[in-house]
């Protein structure tokens, strides 16, 4: 399937298990696939045809942005539920989250996840 990409989006916010996350905050990076049928606005050419990465990255930052999780697993998870209901042509995601000032002792480059999510079949649910 074509995808959509977004790579190294950088938010700041505050997630995090340790209460200075949660009050500091800090830099996460996003990659987006949205795997998204783009067959017709190839043809056409018009972006009503398309979900327009711009608008993709403006949902994400909301979404990510709205509250302060504790795991970036949870995070994760909210930015696809969020996508998914806001943009009906978005079929699968794979997002991966990158945390790469990790309170952590050791010298990394990231630490984070990815996760990969489809739309689930609503009539058989």
């Amino acid at each position: 399937m074509d995808k959509i990409l977004i790579r190294n989006l950088k938010i700041f916010a505050y997630h995090g298990v340790n209460p200075e996350e949660k009050v500091q905050g800090q830099n996460f990076i996003l990659d987006i696939d949205a795997f998204v049928d783009i067959s017709v606005p190839c043809k056409t050419d018009r972006v009503d045809d398309t979900v327009s990465y711009a608008d993709i990255i403006e949902e994400t930052i909301r979404i990510f942005t709205a509250r302060k999780d504790d795991l970036v697993e949870r995070a994760a998870e909210r930015v696809s539920e969020g996508l998914f209901e806001k943009f009906e042509r978005i079929q699968g995601l794979r997002i991966r989250l990158k945390k790469p000032d990790a309170p952590i002792d050791a010298d990394f480059e990231y630490v984070g996840v990815e996760i990969q999510r489809n739309r689930k079949d609503e009539c058989c649910e």
